[in-house]
């Protein structure tokens, strides 16, 4: 079993950047893929991004390509997704997850989830 706690949501100005944080528990950390996943009050949740157990491949959705990165430190056992030129739209609670390849987006592809940390961007 894995536990997940993000951390560094927060409020931000549009156009500005948050750096978010996935710390993983367990000794498993390294093997599984991990996804960001966002849902806004009132919307389905949505796929952000996700990245290889090594951290060489990622998958980003269309609407965040370019903007957002995801990245991964297996010695510290914890994901990252710097966002930046941040949108209104982008505000939601984001979620990260863990999986069994990048290549699989679907929310039923990850087994562990952890709570969220809200980012709002204001207009």
């Amino acid at each position: 079993q894995v536990q997940l706690v993000e951390s560094g949501g927060g409020l931000v100005q549009a156009g500005g950047s948050l750096r978010l944080s996935c710390a993983a528990s367990g000794r498993t950390f390294s093997s599984y893929a991990m996804g960001w996943f966002r849902q806004a009050p009132g919307k389905e949740r949505e796929f952000v991004a996700t990245i290889s157990s090594i951290g060489i491949n990622t998958k980003y959705a269309d609407s965040v390509k370019g903007r957002f990165t995801i990245s991964r430190d297996n010695a510290k056992n914890t994901v990252y997704l710097q966002m930046n030129s941040l949108k209104p739209e982008d505000t939601a609670v984001y979620s990260c997850a863990a999986g069994r390849s990048y290549l699989y987006t679907g929310q039923a592809d990850f087994s562990f989830w952890g709570q969220g940390t809200q980012v709002t961007v204001s207009s």
